[in-house]
């Protein structure tokens, strides 16, 4: 791997991790260069200052989001409602790994919304792709029978990832995946049963 990209590598891992943990606002970035022993220049050699880092770690956490809803969404070898749950429970299983830490979009959201116009934008846009892939899932969901055919599938997606993160702030305040695992099961259910 080139050394250039292994540094920027370095730095996003480290810094998605300590923004979960600590959020932006008390995230220093002293910290990051000592936790990832990088000198201060290469950091402002892949980063025009601390918000063009968070962009950056946003973007790659939602290029694992993708991949986390490529594996899921698109094995067609189960049904759309349970590749829909599949996604969320190994979004839980990740959850857990970090230590119930919550979703970086909505950690990032909930700080920083009421203060950054380009922060708010980046996490809807986040959010509405989310919904938008799930939606497509609930249509196909829809199409079987598996859901009642007057369903709005871009409200219920919507409304899916809204639930999860309320689900997952819970889960932060709480340590555990209960909420989580509630969340699911209420959803699933009705969706299923309308």
């Amino acid at each position: 791997m080139h050394p250039v990209h292994s540094t920027k590598q370095r730095l996003l891992d480290a810094g998605i991790a300590m923004l979960l943990k600590h959020g932006y606002h008390d995230l220093g970035i002293q910290a990051l260069l000592e936790a990832t022993q990088t000198p201060k220049g290469s950091f402002y050699h892949h980063f025009r200052d601390k918000e063009d880092f968070a962009l950056q770690a946003v973007d790659q956490y939602m290029q694992h989001v993708h991949a986390g809803l490529d594996a899921c969404l698109e094995d067609t070898g189960r049904p759309p409602l349970e590749r829909m749950r599949k996604f969320f429970e190994m979004t839980q299983q990740s959850y857990r790994r970090e230590g119930y830490m919550g979703c970086l979009l909505g950690g990032l959201g909930q700080e920083l919304s009421g203060v950054s116009e380009v922060f708010r934008r980046k996490i809807e846009e986040c959010f509405s792709v989310i919904a938008r892939r799930m939606a497509v899932c609930l249509e196909e969901a829809r199409d079987r029978g598996d859901i009642p055919a007057d369903s709005n599938t871009r409200r219920m997606a919507s409304l899916l990832v809204d639930c999860w993160e309320g689900a997952a702030l819970r889960s932060r305040l709480r340590g555990n995946a209960t909420p989580l695992t509630a969340m699911l099961d209420f959803y699933f259910q009705s969706a299923a049963s309308r």
